[in-house]
């Protein structure tokens, strides 16, 4: 009979377990790529999570966002957290169904998933200080930017992607979206994860156009 304690025996040489074990993650923003960040940091065996985010769960999220019908009308973080559950029933989440706050008790480590610069500005300025790895992923339609910020050369470049003019990469965040998009750009950003936790270094600055088949490296 399989046993639960050997649900992470083929991630051990990628994802070293003693490292893992002693993580807290905070998710700020449980949308399209936020949602796919949790599931796949439950998945792996994450142990401790926080999930933060104001909305609730409405028809436009399913298909992009990849909620479940059932879950209308609920709180985002906790139809997320509902789900992180079941795939590792082991984990602690904490629910923030409210917007960030700068007195938040946040982990080592922050994935960064919410819709604008001036929110990302406020989130990395609370939070530089606090964090070990400070990953924020960004989506267009089918091009993906994931910035990593764990070393001191990525936290010199991270603040140089706040200004206003970035906004125009974002767009808004009910125009184009799509499920196989957010799961790519969420995959990369846990890649960076896994990267720190074996003490490699973080690419800074990645982007991804799926649509033309381009990777570009900043």
């Amino acid at each position: 009979m399989n046993s639960i304690e050997d649900r992470d025996i083929r991630q051990r040489d990628i994802l070293p377990p003693e490292k893992l074990n002693a993580c807290r993650v905070t998710v700020v923003g449980v949308g399209a790529i936020g949602r796919q960040v949790a599931l796949q940091l439950a998945a792996i065996g994450v142990p401790h999570m926080q999930l933060v985010d104001p909305d609730t769960v409405e028809a436009a999220n399913l298909a992009p966002q990849g909620y479940l019908e059932a879950d209308l009308g609920r709180a985002k973080v906790q139809a997320t957290a509902d789900l992180c559950r079941q795939m590792h029933s082991g984990i602690a989440i904490e629910q923030y169904p409210e917007r960030f706050r700068r007195s938040l008790e946040v982990g080592e480590v922050l994935f960064c998933c919410v819709d604008s610069i001036a929110t990302r500005k406020l989130i990395w300025e609370a939070v530089k200080d606090r964090t070990r790895l400070f990953v924020d992923g960004r989506m267009s339609a089918e091009v993906i930017r994931v910035l990593a910020a764990g070393d001191h050369a990525s936290r010199q470049h991270y603040p140089t992607t706040l200004f206003a003019q970035a906004e125009a990469f974002q767009g808004a965040c009910t125009a184009k979206s799509t499920i196989f998009t957010a799961n790519i750009a969420a995959g990369m950003m846990v890649g960076q994860f896994a990267r720190w936790l074996r003490g490699l270094s973080v690419d800074p600055d990645l982007m991804l156009n799926l649509l033309s088949s381009e990777l570009v490296a900043a």
